[in-house]
């Protein structure tokens, strides 16, 4: 079982930036690949960053130059740097690990509001 909190969301005003972190525990050494993925209302899901265990990074084109996800393993946690945020940013950011043998684990969720 691996455990994923969150923190880092709020409010920020179009053109900010935020991090988001997410702390990790539980059988860490299983986790292959973590990644952050949004949910806007009436949206589905998306991907925004990924990282594989070897540190290899991919964003879609829509955050692509102003998100940058990084992992610190001595804490095991990841970050999502967000800059020049905009209003279409707006949505729940969930923290995503991939679990050799388990399959996807979610963290609870942080809400990240862009908006003047």
């Amino acid at each position: 079982q691996v455990q994923l909190v969150e923190s880092g969301g709020g409010l920020v005003q179009p053109g900010g930036s935020l991090r988001l972190a997410c702390a990790a525990s539980g059988t860490i050494a299983s986790i292959y690949a973590m990644g952050w993925y949004r949910q806007a209302p009436g949206k589905q899901r998306e991907l925004v960053a990924g990282i594989s265990s070897s540190g290899s990074t991919n964003y879609p084109d829509s955050v692509k130059g102003r998100f940058t996800i990084s992992r610190d393993n001595a804490k095991n946690t990841v970050y999502l740097q967000m800059n020049s945020l905009k209003a279409e940013d707006t949505a729940v950011y969930y923290c995503n690990a991939k679990v050799l043998g388990a399959g996807d684990f979610w963290g609870k969720g942080t809400l990240v509001t862009v908006s003047s």
